[in-house]
């Protein structure tokens, strides 16, 4: 690895040279948060934090974690590794994590005051004023590998930023500027959620990394900075209760199993894998555990989604659309369902040896079933009823037909 200065923006930039990157160093920062992010992202599984920082992932360098939260060491001793990164004496390449929203420090600074901040800076006059982590933000993001955005808050603003906030919080990608560029020559990379998959952080850091170590081409990234193989899809694609919609069966209430899109789920129009890939571990996420979609992924969150658990306005036009087509759908379904829950030795002997209930075949789905065979087998050589099944069971060779009395295969010719 080599590091060049660039003539233009006066930044270092980072050239890969012969020989492996060891170790990279991530610097993580909080802003106006609630460090939700921070829980996701420990409780991340493929990969695991414990993976990247041990070097688990062959090829990959070792990560080394600066986390206000998870280090073991504390004060001046934490904060020297991001003075160093800041007077870049760090020999190392690094990436920036920052948490939560940025808020405008010049607000509180006016009163001698700061919004969120990390570490001390010390003065010649005795003076020890903290460090705004928006300022650690603006003088470390220059260097950076790259920059990543963890979080609804730090991607978009989030909750912190929504109308009414008094502290002109704003998203790391407001903050650092439309012309800015990463030490990499990345713009910043946004990671939304509330909180975010934990996977969708530490999946997109290993992509990162093998870019960085030249294992791989950069990873595909959306017009927003989102990893476009992990936000392409909406909610509604990978919902377990999608079907229901199809039908035009709708919850009414809570609890209800069908799609909750009338109890105000924004699901079909919501960029995020939460159902598919689940919270935590491949499990939970929102509609499977009963809850709604209130858009936590999207830039216009929370506002654009207000008020929650309100049915959204496209709802009229679509529920009913649903609703038109599912009420034909639904039917027709069942008479399939109906002709296909039958083994072929149950049809013959037009009966079900079935304690647990009584399965029967009405008239509409006998005749249903006739016709859905003849279009089911149209076309094609060998199928139930043809003229070639025929010549089977009559030369006894047939392994289908059975004795009507002893319910056994007969002999074969």
């Amino acid at each position: 690895m080599q590091t060049t200065t660039d003539s233009k923006s006066g930044f270092s930039r980072i050239t890969l040279e012969q020989g492996p990157i060891e170790e990279v160093h991530a610097f993580w920062l909080a802003g106006m948060s609630c460090d939700g992010c921070s829980i996701a992202a420990v409780g991340a599984k493929n990969p695991s934090v414990d993976q990247l920082i041990r070097a688990a992932i062959p090829g990959l360098p070792k990560i080394v974690l600066h986390h206000p939260v998870l280090s073991v060491t504390a004060g001046d001793e934490f904060m020297e590794a991001y003075h160093k990164a800041k007077r870049g004496e760090l020999e190392a390449p690094y990436v920036v994590l920052y948490e939560g929203s940025v808020a405008d420090e010049s607000i509180a600074g006016r009163l001698g005051g700061y919004w969120s901040a990390m570490g001390m800076e010390y003065s010649d006059d005795g003076l020890h004023k903290p460090i705004p982590t928006a300022h650690w933000l603006r003088d470390l993001a220059p260097s950076a590998a790259a920059v990543i955005a963890v979080g609804t808050c730090a991607t978009w603003g989030g909750i912190p930023a929504a109308a009414g906030n008094v502290t002109n919080s704003m998203s790391v990608m407001d903050f650092l500027g439309e012309d800015y560029l990463s030490a990499l020559g990345l713009p910043p990379i946004n990671i939304p959620g509330c909180a975010p998959v934990g996977d969708n952080l530490t999946e997109t850091i290993a992509a990162v990394l093998m870019f960085l170590v030249g294992l791989g081409p950069l990873p595909e990234f959306d017009g927003l900075g989102r990893p476009a193989w992990l936000f392409r899809d909406t909610v509604h694609r990978g919902c377990v209760r999608a079907g229901n919609y199809e039908e035009g069966v709708f919850a009414k209430n809570y609890g209800d199993p069908e799609c909750l899109v009338e109890l105000g789920c924004w699901g079909p129009v919501v960029q995020c894998n939460m159902v598919s890939r689940g919270a935590l571990g491949h499990n939970g996420g929102c509609m499977n555990t009963g809850g709604i979609c209130i858009g936590c992924t999207m830039p216009g969150f929370p506002d654009a989604f207000a008020p929650f658990y309100k049915s959204p306005p496209g709802t009229i036009v679509s529920g009913m659309a649903s609703r038109t087509v599912g009420s034909f759908i639904r039917p027709l379904r069942r008479l399939t369902q109906g002709k296909t829950n039958w083994t072929a030795r149950w049809k013959e002997n037009e009966n079900v040896p079935s304690g647990w209930g009584h399965q029967k075949q009405g008239v509409v789905e006998k005749i249903s079933g006739f016709f859905y065979n003849k279009l089911q087998h149209s076309g094609t050589k060998f199928s139930p009823n043809s003229k070639t099944q025929k010549k089977l069971q009559e030369s006894g060779h047939s392994f289908l037909k059975s004795d009507s009395k002893t319910k056994q295969p007969e002999e074969v010719a």
